[in-house]
């Protein structure tokens, strides 16, 4: 699905809701083909689904069935994982984007991105 090329790499974009609301997410560009010299790749999330306030952004290298978790936002407060190349903004809210750019691209970086939107209670 993926493929490597001189100086650039594919990426591909995934959207991951509860079942009957998949199709309720929507993830900008679904597939991209970034130089590495470019150094950050942008893309974006936005979900119709009332009362979810977050995004949650996931990584999947290719061959690996693992998910890597890379960050959430929760209403407009952005929440990357200690470590990981990436920074997010905008909003989770309803009708709004979510922004993840992944920083410092490297071969390392070929993969397939996901969000998701779910509800947060702080009550739990």
């Amino acid at each position: 699905m993926m493929t490597i090329t001189f100086l650039a790499l594919i990426i591909t974009f995934t959207v991951v809701s509860g079942a009957s609301n998949s199709d309720k997410v929507h993830q900008t560009p679904p597939e991209m083909i970034v130089a590495i010299a470019s150094k950050m790749a942008t893309l974006s999330c936005s979900h119709s689904i009332q009362d979810y306030n977050r995004i949650l952004w996931y990584k999947q290298k290719r061959n690996d069935k693992r998910l890597e978790f890379l960050g959430y936002m929760i209403a407009t407060d952005a929440n990357p994982e200690k470590g990981m190349a990436v920074a997010m903004s905008g909003s989770a809210e309803e009708d709004k984007n979510a922004t993840l750019r992944i920083q410092n691209i490297s071969v390392e970086s070929s993969a397939v991105y996901f969000c998701a939107a779910s509800f947060h209670n702080a009550a739990h």
